[in-house]
C-alpha cells in the first residue's frame, strides 16, 4: 500500500517559523519518523512551495498507484480551489492535516477550502497529527478491498 504526504509551502521552514504554533522539529526529522513509525505502508514524501507542483503531485499519485493522500496544504488550505479540484477529480481518499489548531488560530485560518472534499481532517496534534492520518487511511483503504 502506497500513500503520498504532500506538505505545501513554508512547510519546509519548519524548526525555524513559529515553533510556538508548528513545534521545533523540521520537515525532515517529521518525516523519518513517519518513515520509521510504518513498516507495511510504503510512505512517500513531496512539499512544494508552488501551487502548480503541489497540483502535479496529486495527479501524479493515480498513475503511480498511490492508494491515499494525507495532505498540509499550508496557506493554500484557506484559499487555492485549484488544489481542491486537484483533490476532487483525483478520485483517490484525502486527510486534510494541520500541525496547529487552526480553529484556535486566526479567523482566516478557520476556513479551509479542501475540507469538503477530503474524507477527514486532523488538526492540531502537531507530528502525532500524520501518523494518525496514515493509520485512518490504511484501516480505510484495507476495509474497501475487503
Amino acid at each position: 500500500m502506497k500513500i503520498l504526504i504532500i506538505n505545501g509551502p513554508n512547510l519546509n521552514m519548519l524548526g525555524r517559523r513559529k515553533p510556538e504554533h508548528y513545534g521545533k522539529e523540521t520537515l525532515e526529522a517529521i518525516n523519518l519518523y513517519i518513515a520509521d513509525y510504518f513498516k507495511k505502508i510504503e510512505v512517500q514524501f513531496y512539499q512544494g512551495n508552488s501551487e502548480g507542483g503541489i497540483i502535479d503531485q496529486i495527479q501524479s499519485a493515480v498513475v503511480k498507484n498511490f492508494k491515499g493522500l494525507v495532505i498540509n496544504a499550508g496557506a493554500y488550505t484557506h484559499y487555492s480551489y485549484a488544489i481542491r479540484d486537484a483533490l476532487e477529480s483525483c478520485g483517490l481518499p484525502v486527510v486534510e492535516i494541520h500541525l496547529s489548531n487552526i480553529d484556535a488560530r486566526e479567523e482566516f485560518r478557520r476556513i479551509s477550502v479542501i475540507s469538503p472534499v477530503c474524507w477527514g481532517t486532523i488538526s492540531g496534534l502537531g507530528k502525532y497529527g500524520y501518523i494518525l492520518a496514515v493509520q485512518a487511511l490504511a484501516h480505510h483503504l484495507a476495509k474497501k478491498e475487503n
